[in-house]
């Protein structure tokens, strides 16, 4: 009997194969954490979970992570210390969390819908309620997960507000945009921010092998482009690739979430 193929020729030589799209979400998932010191992660989901245990092995070493319970834990689960639900309220409302949620729909300004599809007096879809999307993004800084970019996600205007986008916030004036900061969207497609002059998305980077016009096709209103061209999103180092395939996801369940 043959045995199974490994995913991967030599995963001690990790210059064997071409980093994926799903390895390339996952950098750049990790990249929405660089720089943040001790502040605490939490990311929603696989991918962005890989991006920020990665962070913490590589260039965000004092990155706090959670168990989603009670502990702040090591990249490998281990327990390092305890996290109270009352110190827990404290960092996230004063601006010392760094969550990374979903977005049934986003538009243009960063509004975040997971809570119904369609008339919300009337939805066609009830989906996960509006939960504490309101307190994440008005009290500490939010980035974006989307493993399946398109029309039906980037939409000219969602169908509720769940998570604070940047026009809301400044309507709402300084005590909304004390803490409000949207770092990033990561899609299977590329990155997006909101560096621009009416914070409006711009497309910061495109995955190899996607075009610019692939995205924009995927996108439900006009993108902002970067003055100088989109540039392609990095693409991880030898060392990130041999930490993602054989310490935080060698059964490569990555694969199962990224098309392509």
């Amino acid at each position: 009997m043959t045995p199974p193929r490994a995913p991967y020729p030599n995963l001690a030589d990790t210059s064997a194969t071409a980093p994926t799209r799903a390895e390339t979400c996952v950098i750049a998932c990790a990249e929405a954490w660089r720089g943040d010191a001790e502040i605490l992660a939490s990311p929603m989901g696989l991918i962005p979970a890989l991006g920020a245990r990665l962070a913490r092995l590589t260039f965000s070493p004092e990155l706090l992570l959670t168990d989603g319970e009670a502990h702040l834990i090591g990249h490998g689960g281990e327990v390092e210390g305890w996290l109270p639900y009352r110190q827990h309220l404290a960092m996230v409302s004063g601006g010392r969390r760094h969550v990374m949620m979903g977005a049934s729909q986003i538009d243009r300004y960063g509004n975040q819908n997971i809570s119904c599809i369609g008339d919300w007096q009337r939805p066609t879809r009830q989906l996960l309620g509006v939960r504490g999307a309101p307190v994440n993004t008005l009290n500490n800084p939010t980035s974006y997960w989307i493993g399946r970019h398109s029309p039906r996600v980037f939409v000219a205007a969602v169908d509720m507000v769940c998570g604070v986008g940047y026009d809301r916030a400044r309507a709402a004036g300084p005590s909304a945009t004390r803490f409000h900061q949207i770092r990033r969207i990561v899609s299977d497609l590329g990155v997006l921010d909101f560096e621009t002059e009416d914070r409006s998305m711009r497309l910061a980077s495109v995955h190899p092998g996607v075009s610019v016009a692939d995205v924009r096709a995927s996108t439900g209103f006009p993108l902002a482009l970067p003055e100088d061209g989109v540039p392609t999103t990095r693409r991880p180092t030898r060392r990130e690739l041999e930490l993602i395939r054989t310490e935080l996801d060698p059964g490569s369940l990555r694969e199962r979430e990224v098309r392509g």
